[in-house]
């Protein structure tokens, strides 16, 4: 894990890894392959590939998930697992409630201006399998489209070997009122999202994450159908001070390291005890930890510790990184998060741990990496919403509106659009 002191130098953020969603060429051509077999090939292809990829037995099983095996994974999943889960749907959804929109009307004299508020109609879920389950980003994904109205939320999510899919996904998509699944995973999910086959019909919008193939694929279907983001890999920023607690940051930086191998865990700090402190802290917690390969590669790519002078320095590469997740560990945490522009969740002070926000408070755990927090914000009801604008002009108010609609049109050499309106003027 890289130590960098900025307090005697300029800051010089070149030295960390650079963090791009950067699609492989070679990941681009077989995903290439995989939408061209999927638009042309429909059912058959998306088959051919799973048995393929993922699972032998597909054709026996068939892509839809079927009701017994909804009620048997309820069988298998703890009594402790649903408790957990009802709580973090009820906090999710009373988060995301709170974003619902409403249309709205603007009067002016003889002229009616309206934002008229509707949600999408389908939608597909994409969540990811492989590595580890994640009945989390169901519930972050289909809890908001629920709320904005969406008419039909689809799920697709990888099957193993068998044909299995996680007993605790399977129940959360129950729990989420989610009725169609498939055994569906990588590009071929994504382009059946897209495209449609003869089981599935095509969506407007596909949200969730995944890997570089499916990361790959979304990009490619872009305008074809909506997208969420093109998520690139998971990362965390800690600022703390001489105040915060050696054990809590290098917990939390495993934490998000464990993710995968290309995970970004960074602490910058005020004090240089705690850069030695959280080190011995982490060669510690390391060799506890069940994930420890995953961990310890991320911290050797991507991993840093940042010896800065002050906060101000501190909050000055936090917004320069714009990370996906945010703690902040000083003495006043909230008057330091208030420096902060671009960060997709701040989490302030030494008990909001991340991992509260990847679960169960309530907020959206699906946010911008790389970067794109600059521009972009976490999953939410708008993603589910679209909005017309109704424009009505009486005659009146057309009258003294033309003349300047004549005047802009002609000054951009748009001769049509000033005789549209000149017309008009001629039948006062």
């Amino acid at each position: 894990m890289r130590i960098l002191d900025f307090t005697n130098a300029p800051m010089n953020l070149s030295a960390l890894p650079q963090r791009s969603v950067v699609i492989d060429r070679e990941v681009e051509a077989r995903v290439k392959e995989i939408l061209s077999a999927v638009r042309e090939g429909g059912d058959e292809a998306v088959t051919t590939l799973t048995r393929q990829l993922d699972c032998r037995f597909i054709d026996s099983l068939g892509l839809r998930v079927n009701e017994r095996e909804i009620e048997n994974a309820y069988n298998a999943v703890s009594k402790k697992f649903l408790k957990a889960l009802k709580i973090a749907r009820v906090n999710v959804t009373r988060f995301h409630q709170r974003q619902m929109l409403k249309s709205f009307t603007v009067k002016g004299k003889g002229v009616w201006l309206k934002q008229v508020v509707h949600p999408l109609q389908r939608v597909g879920i994409y969540i990811p399998g492989g590595k580890a389950a994640y009945p989390s980003t169901v519930l972050m994904n289909a809890l908001p489209a629920r709320i904005a109205g969406v008419g039909t939320i689809v799920m697709t999510t990888p099957c193993n070997q068998e044909g299995k899919i996680s007993a605790e996904v399977l129940v959360a998509a129950a729990e989420c009122g989610i009725s169609e699944l498939y055994r569906i995973g990588g590009a071929q999910a994504i382009a059946a999202f897209a495209f449609g086959t003869e089981s599935i019909r095509r969506v407007d919008k596909i949200t969730g994450p995944g890997n570089a193939y499916v990361a790959a694929a979304k990009q490619m279907v872009y305008g074809r159908v909506g997208i969420d983001v093109i998520a690139g890999p998971t990362e965390v920023v800690i600022v703390a001070d001489e105040t915060a607690s050696p054990k809590f940051i290098a917990a939390d930086l495993i934490a998000q390291a464990e993710h995968d191998e290309t995970a970004t865990p960074i602490c910058i700090t005020t004090s240089p005890s705690i850069v030695q402190q959280v080190r011995v802290e982490l060669v510690a917690q390391l060799e506890k930890a069940p994930r420890k390969m995953i961990a310890q590669r991320a911290f050797d790519g991507q991993g840093a510790i940042i010896l800065v002078a002050n906060l101000k320095q501190a909050a000055d590469i936090v917004n320069e990184l714009s990370p996906e997740h945010l703690e902040v560990m000083v003495k006043r945490p909230g008057k330091f998060a208030e420096r902060i522009r671009n960060a997709g969740s701040i989490f302030v002070g030494e008990w909001s741990t991340e991992a509260l926000g990847d679960y169960v408070v309530g907020t959206n755990h699906t946010l911008p990496t790389s970067g794109t927090a600059r521009f972009s914000s976490a999953l939410s009801v708008y993603d589910f919403l679209r909005f017309s604008n109704v424009i009505e002009v009486d005659k009146k108010a057309f009258n003294k509106l033309a003349p300047h609609v004549r005047v802009l049109a002609e000054a951009e050499g748009l001769a049509g659009h000033a005789e549209s309106v000149r017309v008009r003027q001629e039948k006062r």
